[in-house]
């Protein structure tokens, strides 16, 4: 299932989905839920395939830690540090992506504020007060660029010390 999910455009999927449901925004958190959980489930299946070969987690089990202690202390530190880095990196685009399904209807609904809406309301005023449109793009634009930063610090932290182990 997961393979089939990230063989297909999420964005069109969730578009499914959102038409199937109706425009409102619990249904567009609805649907980009569900095409968002499996690049997680892939990360941590990796990650939890990589790290249960390790030593300390060989160590544990020579031990005679119960499979429960292994994965509560052992294995699911090591994989929490990457698929929080992948959240952090997917805040930005779901911003893009509620931002872009509320500009084209499907999202949130006029009068709830939303950048997406500020956007589509503005396209009128475009050549008389350009600020309309330039605000709402901005924030977007700085909002998704701070997330994309803060996941590739993490990311990269998470890469130069590698695994936690104990």
């Amino acid at each position: 299932v997961v393979d089939i999910l990230l063989a297909m455009p999420g964005i069109i999927i969730a578009l499914i989905i959102i038409g199937i449901l109706g425009p409102s925004m619990p249904n567009l958190v609805v649907a980009l839920a569900s095409v968002g959980w499996v690049k997680y489930a892939r990360l941590v299946r990796g990650s939890t395939l990589e790290i249960k070969e390790e030593e300390f987690v060989e160590s544990a089990r020579a031990l005679g830690c119960t499979d429960f202690y292994i994965l509560y202390r052992h294995i699911l530190p090591n994989v929490i540090s990457p698929a929080i880095a992948l959240a952090t990196l997917d805040i930005g685009s779901a911003i893009l992506h509620i931002a872009g399904m509320s500009f084209l209807g499907l999202g949130a609904q006029p009068p709830t504020p939303e950048w997406g809406i500020m956007l589509r309301e503005s396209i009128a005023f475009m050549e008389t007060a350009p600020h309309l449109m330039i605000f709402p793009g901005l924030m977007i634009f700085v909002t998704v660029y701070s997330f994309n930063v803060l996941g590739d610090s993490l990311g990269s932290r998470w890469r130069y010390y590698g695994t936690l182990g104990d």
